[in-house]
């Protein structure tokens, strides 16, 4: 038997099959990030760094302010004037806490803003 005398076979699978095999490989295949989620992705990653670094600055300030009022209110005696001025010194860091917020948003703005007009240009066209 040669060649050209052997019957070939061939198979379609159903689009239900496609559907599967499609869902199988894009949990393998390396995802490709189109421009809409890359500008999206690099705007959230501004608030993202921001937001996490305030939030700790603000809990740590709370936390002082916190170890300040329990030497006042607890011990009365020594520790009432440091205590204060250790809840003081907590206050001032949980009010810093949002300008250090719009300080790091508008650093991070500067520095991806070229990215970010190069990604709205191209969308834009």
């Amino acid at each position: 038997m040669e060649n050209s005398d052997k019957e070939k076979f061939s198979y379609t699978y159903s689009a239900k099959e496609q559907a599967e095999i499609k869902n199988i490989r894009k949990k393998y295949a390396e995802p490709e990030e189109d421009k809409m989620e890359q500008l999206r992705r690099l705007d959230a990653g501004v608030t993202q760094k921001a937001t996490m670094i305030s939030i700790v600055i603000g809990v740590i300030g709370a936390l002082v302010m916190g170890i300040g009022m329990s030497c006042a209110m607890v011990w009365q005696g020594f520790w009432f004037i440091p205590g204060i001025i250790i809840g003081f010194i907590g206050m001032i860091t949980v009010a810093l806490a949002y300008p250090m917020y719009q300080k790091i948003i508008k650093k991070e703005r500067e520095k991806i803003a070229p990215e970010i007009i190069r990604l709205t240009d191209e969308l834009m066209k």
